[in-house]
């Protein structure tokens, strides 16, 4: 049974201003002075596409962390070891990829919507696959997003489940509906800051109660938490330096480069090049956030080393476990646990606004304009008013679905990089089909996406039919030796390496696995891999048999690739000429008494004479 604890008057106050700060930036890009009247459903969408890169590099990462880092990371940390801070090397590469291939390429198109780059590339059926996918990731990720902090929060500090729930969710709601994407981004700048603050609070007051950051690190150590590095090929183990980068990786590159929410913040930077520096700036932004919360998770270890609060039964998931520690530590200083709460529920806002903003602008440009014939005839105040009309649905629409994640009670980062995995790796596939390879076309992207759906969904439902065993998906050892078991104290001033002993069940006899059971125990860090160069591979392929594409615009495809092309060329160009044996029998000794200082009238007006163009 897990131990309730109750809040101060204080941390309400502290939560509800939050809220009220958040509310009032929506109110305010609603009704500010000097605001163009008639709004458009650009300004709404992508802020005019006048917004500098500093904000939009906050809203980037807090949209990015949410509350799942908030609460899930130190709980990772505390179970599994600092293994996953290698999601942010993932990332840097991502950003290179992202800002050579993809902000180039959306940018100069002038879209609002990655999926009407898609639907010029490859046509309406691959759209619509695409589009019905990222809905579907959409509403699954703010369900799960929106759920956690509040069954997390409602177990250990008593606050009712759906109070939360639908309080965070109407706020949201709010500002969304009424700011558009400028409120949104504002918002996330104001959430990520107190995001940080909680979680300085907890590192700085953990630092001081556990005894320096040197004990710390020498607990972390002493119980294996400092995992940075596991070379296991095996693809079956949960967590090695391969499935953590390479599966990081794409799970980066599909956020940055297929992800409506992602997109749609650096479409509206006021350049390209800010839409550049705003990817830059938002890496540090996650990176300094991710130590914070991986800090706090060594912490809990070095709070909890002898009393593993899951086998004292305080808790009843390791999603509680973050929670119980800020009130464990920070329930003495008035206000501070409502700060640490704050900035939970500041993730679920950042990351419910940026969701509900993304999913109007694909109904908006990807189902209702192409298909409403009327559309184009309506005023900009009725275009702008139906799209806050589905930002107010999709809000309620979210709150609603929150519920059914209290059928999932495992850690949430796990949950939520499988879920990534499933989705992202098709959608990833398709756009790098669409943006590298000229000669993919239609039918190959549809069999593609298909084909490597199927393939996602079989290893994510073949995953909870033989889920994969202790060996693989192994917990770091926790020790209950520190708690009250079995009504005997343990007195304080017991020497703590004395109680590290774990009392463990008798290893199971090895058993040989069967081949749908070493299939499906495949770690979730390879879905997003394995999806994507399904997608790429069988749509080479689908093109490749069915006469591969005709006549397509260029502007379709990475300037990479151009880049690329006229590099090859250049350099096929440059080559000389083959001449014939008679001709090098005639000409050789005055070539190459010449060679070094006297180039011949051939080779000088090749390299003397200017291309066109220059």
């Amino acid at each position: 049974m897990s131990v309730k604890n109750s809040l101060q008057v204080w941390d309400y106050v502290v939560f509800a201003t939050m809220l009220v700060a958040s509310a009032a930036i929506g109110i305010y890009f609603a009704f500010r002075p000097g605001r163009i009247k008639g709004k458009t459903t650009e300004e709404f969408l992508i802020g005019s596409r006048q917004i500098s890169a500093y904000p939009i590099a906050l809203s980037l990462a807090a949209s990015f962390l949410s509350a799942i880092t908030v609460i899930g990371g130190p709980a990772e940390v505390y179970i599994y070891g600092i293994m996953v801070l290698l999601y942010n090397f993932a990332a840097f590469l991502t950003i290179i990829l992202t800002c050579l291939i993809y902000i180039p390429l959306f940018y100069r198109l002038n879209i609002i919507s990655t999926y009407e780059y898609i639907s010029r590339r490859f046509g309406l059926a691959v759209k619509y696959q695409v589009v019905s996918c990222f809905l579907l990731y959409m509403f699954i990720y703010l369900g799960i997003a929106t759920y956690t902090p509040a069954i997390a929060l409602s177990e250990v500090t008593g606050i009712n489940l759906w109070i939360s729930i639908i309080t965070t969710g109407c706020v949201c709601t709010l500002y969304t509906t009424l700011g558009g994407i400028k409120a949104v981004v504002w918002t996330d700048v104001l959430q990520i800051c107190i995001m940080v603050a909680g979680l300085l609070a907890l590192l700085i007051q953990g630092l001081i109660k556990v005894g320096g950051i040197g004990k710390v690190w020498r607990t972390a150590e002493r119980g294996g938490r400092l995992n940075f590095f596991d070379f296991d090929p095996d693809p079956r183990k949960r967590h090695t330096f391969w499935s953590t980068v390479l599966g990081g990786t794409f799970v980066w590159v599909a956020l940055y480069s297929s992800n409506q929410a992602q997109v749609q913040r650096y479409l509206a930077c006021k350049s390209e090049k800010e839409a550049k520096k705003a990817i830059l700036l938002n890496w540090f932004g996650m990176l300094g956030v991710t130590i914070t919360a991986c800090m706090c998770g060594l912490i809990m270890y070095a709070v909890y080393e002898t009393c593993d609060p899951l086998k004292a039964k305080r808790v009843s998931n390791s999603n509680q476990l973050t929670p119980l520690l800020v009130l464990d530590i920070l329930s003495h200083m008035p206000g501070v646990p409502g700060l640490f709460i704050a900035s939970a529920f500041s993730g679920t806002l950042s990351t419910i606004s940026s969701g509900i903003n993304a999913m109007t602008a694909v109904l908006v440009e990807d189902i209702i304009k192409p298909n409403w014939r009327s559309w184009d005839h309506l005023s900009d105040d009725r275009k702008t008013l139906i799209s806050k009309f589905l930002a107010m649905a999709f809000g309620v629409l979210t709150m609603l679905l929150a519920g059914l994640t209290s059928l999932l009670d495992e850690n949430v980062m796990q949950l939520i990089r499988s879920i990534d995995g499933l989705f992202l790796g098709p959608l990833l596939g398709i756009f790098t089909l669409a943006a590298l390879f000229p000669n993919a076309n239609s039918k190959g992207a549809f069999v593609a996406m298909l084909f490597s759906s199927a393939l996602n969904l079989l290893l994510g439902i073949g995953s909870q039919v033989y889920p994969p065993t202790a060996k693989f998906t192994k917990k770091l050892e926790t020790s209950g030796a520190g708690c009250h078991l079995f009504n005997i104290t343990i007195s304080s001033s017991t020497n703590v390496t004395s109680l590290l002993t774990t009392i463990e069940t008798p290893a199971a006899p090895n058993k040989t696995n069967s081949l749908f059971e070493d299939i499906f125990s495949i770690s979730y860090g390879y879905y997003t891999p394995l999806g994507c160069l399904t997608a790429v591979m069988i749509g080479l392929l689908v093109s490749m048999v069915t006469g591969g594409a005709k006549d397509i615009d260029k502007t379709l495809i990475a300037p990479i690739v151009h880049t690329i092309h006229k590099f090859i060329s250049k350099k096929e160009q440059a080559a000389p000429v083959p001449e014939s044996g008679i001709q090098l029998l005639e000409t050789t000794p005055e070539k190459f008494s010449n060679t070094d200082r006297h180039p011949s009238n051939l080779q000088s007006e090749k390299f003397l004479t200017p291309s066109p163009g220059n």
